[in-house]
């Protein structure tokens, strides 16, 4: 039995190791890359995953310097707390609306509300972009706060209806009985048992805000406005001349807080 506990263990324990190291192998590569010299990363007979040639700093200097990284940095920050408090302001109430108040059609329109995520970007791409033009929004960083919720607010309201469909009616009638109203229930007692659906929903959405590129690309072409995904790839890739170190560093600065 000893034995049998010692090799399950021993066999946990290394999947956990293997998708750990798997896990983390891409920052390490990067960490590893932004330090390193041209002739240093592009010779073939160097060892990749060590420095041949001492490890320098132009690379972060290019970064920094050579590009508007901190001004990227800032505007994809400013874009994704906006967007995530446009989201929980909307998809909160509408999926406790659906989850509590519309019975079997609830659950229809809440899946008729995913099916709306899985519309692929590019078939919004044309009316979006008439709105960003009516409002007057191109080339701004308002522009992706406009765009963005509508493909985050379906997705969410659908994830926090699970979270709240979770939750006992009996709490809140018991809330509604001690002289709470309905928003109240739901502001003092729903929601905080529902802080990890709404974490959840916090950092898919700062995630998916960080990362999109395709509307980022379109809608902003002022170096000032631009989010990192885009700042960074317009900026560090010149032509047919890439920058990888810096590229690298660009990307490690910001995934491994993120991560």
């Amino acid at each position: 039995m000893t034995e049998r506990k010692w090799l399950s263990r021993g066999m946990l324990y290394s999947i956990i190791t293997f998708f750990t190291v798997f896990a983390a192998f891409p920052f390490a590569w990067a960490i590893i890359t932004m330090f390193k010299q041209d002739r240093d990363l592009y010779s073939p007979n160097n060892n990749p995953f060590l420095f041949n040639d001492p490890p320098t700093l132009d690379n972060l200097d290019l970064l920094f310097n050579g590009t508007n990284y901190l001004t990227f940095v800032r505007n994809s920050l400013f874009i994704g707390v906006v967007v995530v408090i446009i989201t929980l302001v909307v998809a909160i109430p509408a999926a406790y609306s659906l989850a509590r108040f519309a019975g079997r059609w609830g659950e229809r329109a809440g899946i008729g509300i995913f099916m709306v995520y899985l519309i692929p970007p590019t078939l919004l791409f044309i009316p979006m972009a008439r709105v960003v033009s009516t409002l007057g929004l191109q080339d701004s960083v308002w522009s992706l706060v406009v765009v963005y919720p509508t493909f985050t607010i379906p997705f969410c309201t659908w994830l926090l209806m699970g979270f709240f469909k979770s939750i006992p009616q009996d709490i809140e009638e018991q809330a509604l009985v001690d002289g709470y109203s309905r928003v109240g229930a739901l502001i003092r007692i729903v929601i905080p048992l529902s802080v990890p659906g709404i974490l959840t929903v916090i950092v898919f959405v700062f995630t998916l805000t960080m990362h999109e590129f395709i509307y980022a690309l379109a809608f902003v072409s002022d170096s000032a406005n631009k989010p990192i995904s885009v700042g960074v790839t317009t900026e560090l890739v010149r032509g047919d001349v890439f920058f990888w170190q810096s590229l690298m560093a660009a990307a490690a600065l910001v995934a491994v807080p993120v991560a």
